[in-house]
């Protein structure tokens, strides 16, 4: 058997955890809002038409935030498309997905879900084929109180109160040729500038998020980020980052160490940004917001040819998702929260469907995928602070990103409650590892709380809706505190979470 160890100080703290680490994202794209999180003819639909089975799980799975509508699809997309009378709203193309949106739920619906799910709502606009006048009239509707135009057509359509909505995203992966609208990082820097001037002219207090790099392997990365910084710094507070993963080649160990890339993609970014703030002279900082990040089979819809036909909400990118898949997220997860200190926001995406820890079926059950498990029970047992952890590890090599350690760790403490939890990954194949974790630092006695550990003798087992339960997190037998050290097994490819609580006695 290997063997790992760690450090843990409650005083060595990276800063709180922020709870929008544990947001989603839906955009209207595939079966993620029709027959998602939206079917009004389904047995379990609320008289608003939301499914209440998926509502249950969005609760359950720990969701804080979600940004919406897009993704790509909101750089082609017209808002006032959805409110009003919904039999006169209009069906448009949506070229980002190559489908027929219908506009039966727009942003008062979405709105009411968000309610409904207890979330924050994150919102994108569209400066790829629009631009400052049309951000400026979505606020409005959204947010400006009463007595204007576009604020009594909300009040008129339903909602007398603003939605209140304080954080908005400056369009989606404009450096992306993909994109409707793409631009140059100059292009993109100037516009982004005078969208956040206009909105900060009409609502202060705003949170802006400037779009950053699509993906660290973009040729732009880094200099997209600068350049865009250069024109926007003191006008928003985020660049945002995307990145998705996949087992490429049948290279496991390369993929099982992805959270490498993240690390390495938020490192990047932060040292970027502060570089510029140093030259601008500026003492604000820039924090990161990591609004799109998951495992996606990427390479498997980009070889798919464009549908010949055009549907509303077609079967796009369901990924089913296996055991190996699911210790990654675990490990993105434990990377996004050692960067707790500049990653204050965060969306996995996304929710229901499309790459998703939520799948439905028309007319039929709601289930978890495994990748569902490991974001559950982080956003349910991450609290207060998160905590430096010093790891020791075995290593193995990888054919992406070299030496990596077999074992990645990360703590957190609740001074309130006491609680310390440990969340663990084992990247390794072939061998458990014991991790001890050395906890004479902390001044209370502490006892086993709970343990779970996600894994199979079968890497590629799934959820799926015949057998919804064949993958779940399961107590760990093999924890224990002896004195003031954790040990624990970690099975070989496995993810792992452990809570520790005062004991009623001292030592």
């Amino acid at each position: 058997m290997l063997h790992a160890s760690a450090v843990l100080d409650p005083a060595s703290v990276v800063a709180p955890v922020s709870r929008r680490t544990f947001g989603s994202f839906v955009e209207h794209m595939g079966r993620c809002v029709y027959t998602g999180i939206y079917e009004p003819d389904h047995p379990a639909a609320d008289e608003d038409g939301f499914r209440t089975d998926v509502l249950a799980l969005t609760r359950e799975l720990g969701v804080t935030m979600v940004r919406y509508p897009g993704g790509n699809f909101v750089s082609g997309y017209r808002w006032e498309d959805g409110i009003g009378p919904r039999d006169r709203r209009p069906r448009r193309r949506d070229l980002a997905w190559h489908s027929v949106e219908t506009n039966q739920v727009g942003i008062d619906e979405f709105a009411r879900w968000a309610a409904k799910a207890d979330v924050e709502i994150m919102y994108a606009v569209n400066l790829g084929t629009r631009g400052v006048q049309e951000a400026l009239d979505v606020h409005e509707y959204v947010n400006h109180p009463e007595g204007t135009t576009l604020s009594e057509l909300r009040r008129a359509n339903g909602a007398a109160k603003p939605y209140g909505i304080a954080l908005w995203c400056l369009g989606n992966e404009m450096d992306g040729p993909w994109q409707l609208g793409h631009k140059t990082a100059h292009e993109y820097g100037l516009l982004a500038a005078s969208t956040a001037r206009a909105l900060r002219s009409a609502e202060p207090g705003l949170e802006l998020v400037a779009c950053g790099s699509s993906g660290s392997g973009m040729p732009t990365f880094g200099a997209w980020e600068a350049t865009v910084l250069e024109h926007a710094y003191d006008l928003v507070d985020y660049v945002s980052c995307h990145a998705y993963y996949e087992e490429l080649d049948g290279d496991l160990g390369s993929f099982l160490a992805s959270a490498v890339d993240m690390d390495h993609f938020v490192d990047s970014i932060v040292a970027t940004a502060d570089s510029v703030g140093a030259r601008l002279r500026s003492k604000k900082k820039i924090n990161l917001s990591f609004d799109e990040w998951n495992v996606w089979y990427l390479s498997r819809f980009q070889g798919q040819e464009p549908p010949e036909t055009w549907d509303v909400a077609p079967r796009v990118i369901e990924d089913e998702y296996n055991v190996a898949d699911a210790v990654v997220v675990g490990n993105l997860l434990i990377s996004l929260l050692r960067h707790s200190d500049r990653v204050t926001a965060a969306c996995q995406a996304q929710l229901v469907n499309v790459i998703a820890p939520i799948r439905t079926e028309p007319g039929g059950p709601a289930w978890r995928q495994t990748i569902f498990h490991p974001f559950a029970k982080t956003a349910a047992l991450a609290r207060g602070d998160v905590l430096r952890t010093r790891l020791t590890s075995p290593t193995y090599d990888t054919a992406r990103y070299g030496e990596v350690p077999v074992v990645d760790a990360i703590a957190t403490h609740d001074a309130e409650s006491g609680d310390v939890v440990v969340f663990a990954v084992n990247r390794g194949q072939d061998a458990p590892v014991e991790l001890t974790v050395d906890l004479h630092l902390f001044p209370d006695h502490l006892r086993l709380a709970e343990t779970c550990t996600l894994t199979d003798t079968d890497l590629t087992a799934t959820n799926t809706c015949e057998a919804p339960d064949r993958v779940v997190p399961r107590p760990n037998e093999h924890v224990s505190i002896d004195g003031a050290a954790l040990k624990a097994v970690l099975p070989r490819v496995s993810w792992t979470a452990i809570r520790l609580t005062r004991a009623e006695e001292g030592r």
